[in-house]
């Protein structure tokens, strides 16, 4: 069989700025994902079930459409509603079934799980295959009977006017400290900056012009990291944060702004702008009571001491259950989880970010696509 096919799929109608010269089957659009089958294929092979009198298969990709579709496109489109699912599954299931799909006894057959589909994000495991199905896939070209479909999707004279906004790096340091010392966390920073800076570079090549980067925030004020890495004697600053961790984040976006400046010289028909999200969350934190908060290293949901109980959970401890419901009042608190923000805070946060008074250039983010004019010498 001839696996360059699926790339045929990709229709004429896609050009620009991201080199596609094909169109898109519309609702195959999972279809197109077979480059992601290539994620699978160079993993390291795990070792084979040994079946008597069978093929050893340790798992299944599949290829189709809505009579094999076990979420895709629930997860990309919509929600395929009950009765679907009910009488195997009890609730929708992603599949146009009232239970099990011919994929699912297939899989039954080869004792391995059900497929998870590849769109589909939320609780997947890919150790046994995956479905790349989805609802409504054709082999043949895509025609007018999939405007719906295209109609969902981004245009490709977008691309190049669409802003792209960035916001990470926080789960880098947290990762660090769990592993790392101090030291080795500083002088780990320039490789992460310069990953993030390729990140950049790529999505330029691709059509990428406008960019509103985030640096990150005060990781040291966060519940989480207070109350499982507690401020050595010295290390407590304003506010109870601990400081040291709040010293290797201003580390991360004093290299990140350098960075950014660089990019700008290498790309120059770039926009970028270099947002101060740290002092935005930490001027927050620190006049906590002043915008109507309370404790401002508290938190609305979940539960964190000797055993942790996630948001929205409960957990039965020597006994006695623990809940992690949320709290009533959760505009009262910056937190809403222990790591992430709350709304109210985020509202907060935003206000002070968009106007661009905490942004290098100082541009509001209305005006980012614009470049800075040059101050006349």
């Amino acid at each position: 069989m001839n696996w360059s096919r699926p790339a045929s799929i990709i229709s004429r109608r896609w050009k620009g700025p991201w080199g596609l010269k094909h169109t898109l089957q519309a609702v195959a659009l999972a279809l197109s994902l077979v480059l992601a089958f290539s994620v699978f294929m160079v993993r390291d092979r795990r070792k084979i079930l040994d079946r008597s009198n069978g093929c050893p298969f340790s798992a299944i990709f599949n290829f189709g459409d809505s009579n094999s579709d076990t979420g895709s496109k629930s997860a990309a489109f919509h929600r395929l509603p009950y009765p679907n699912g009910y009488s195997f599954f009890n609730k929708p299931s992603g599949r146009y079934c009232d239970g099990r799909d011919i994929i699912d006894f297939i899989a039954e057959k080869l004792e391995l799980p059900y497929l998870d589909a590849y769109l589909d994000s939320i609780g997947t495991n890919f150790q046994h295959g995956a479905n790349f199905a989805i609802g409504g896939s054709t082999i043949q070209p895509v025609d007018g009977r999939s405007s719906y479909i295209m109609s969902r999707l981004p245009r490709p004279e977008d691309f190049s006017k669409a802003l792209y906004t960035l916001d990470i790096g926080q789960n880098d340091l947290h990762a660090w400290i769990k592993s790392m010392t101090e030291k080795q966390m500083l002088e780990s920073i320039p490789s992460i900056i310069t990953q993030f800076a390729h990140a950049v570079e790529k999505l330029y090549q691709l059509g990428a012009r406008i960019f509103w980067i985030h640096n990150t925030g005060p990781i040291g004020c966060l519940p989480y990291d207070v109350i499982y890495y507690p401020p050595k004697p010295g290390d407590k600053g304003q506010n109870g944060c601990v400081k040291s961790h709040n010293e290797i984040a201003q580390e991360f976006n004093r290299q990140l702004k350098d960075k950014v400046s660089q990019l700008r010289k290498q790309l120059p028909d770039a926009v970028l702008t270099c947002t101060d999200i740290y002092t935005a969350k930490y001027s927050l934190i620190s006049e906590a009571k002043k915008q109507g908060f309370a404790d401002p290293l508290g938190y609305c949901c979940g539960y964190y001491g000797d055993y942790r109980v996630p948001c929205g959970k409960n957990s039965m401890v020597n006994g006695t259950e623990i809940s992690g419901d949320p709290c009533s009042n959760p505009e009262l608190y910056i937190s809403w989880d222990g790591i992430h923000y709350s709304q109210a805070a985020n509202q907060i946060i935003a206000n002070r970010i968009l106007d661009g008074f905490l942004s290098d250039p100082a541009t509001p983010i209305i005006e980012a696509c614009h470049k800075p004019v040059p101050l006349s010498k």
